[in-house]
């Protein structure tokens, strides 16, 4: 119970500085991160894991920046994951149900093994703060997005 509310604080403090303006001069509140190695993902993605987990805090805070055109395969969380989107505009889908599309300011919670995927639009990057519980294990890939699938004719 303790890491659910200290995984809430995070994220109340998170939220309140995008929107109290505690941003660096240049409007950017942390830096892109890494560029991401092509072996779960169509694109360029860049990823800054900003918060490791460890024995006190059993999860792990990234932010995730897309590209436009890219998106990461189809994937599971045993422990589920809420995605923070800061950014631009994505998608969204889960196995068996309509892609979505989302925007700069919205929430997104993957339920605890859900087959789903995320990614950018074809014409706008996206960018996301993931926070991802690691007790019940790493996330879980599968096959690569197909283009009718990422186009939403699936």
């Amino acid at each position: 119970m303790n890491g659910i509310v200290n995984c809430k604080l995070i994220m109340i403090l998170l939220v309140a500085s995008l929107s109290t303006g505690a941003f660096a001069q240049d409007g950017i509140i942390f830096p892109k991160g890494e560029k991401s190695a092509p072996d779960h993902h169509v694109g360029t993605v860049w990823l800054n894991e900003l918060s490791k987990p460890d024995s006190t805090f059993t999860y792990s805070i990234a932010m995730a920046t897309f590209a436009p055109n890219s998106r990461l395969h189809w994937h599971t969380h045993p422990g589920g994951q809420i995605l923070l989107f800061t950014d631009g505009v994505g998608y969204y889908q889960e196995k068996g149900k309509p892609r979505q599309t989302v925007r700069k300011g919205e929430i997104i919670k993957c339920q605890p093994g859900v087959e789903h995927w995320h990614g950018s639009t074809p014409t706008s990057g996206v960018t996301y703060i993931a926070t991802t519980p690691t007790q019940k294990g790493r996330t879980i890939w599968f096959k690569r997005v197909t283009d009718a699938e990422y186009a939403g004719k699936n």
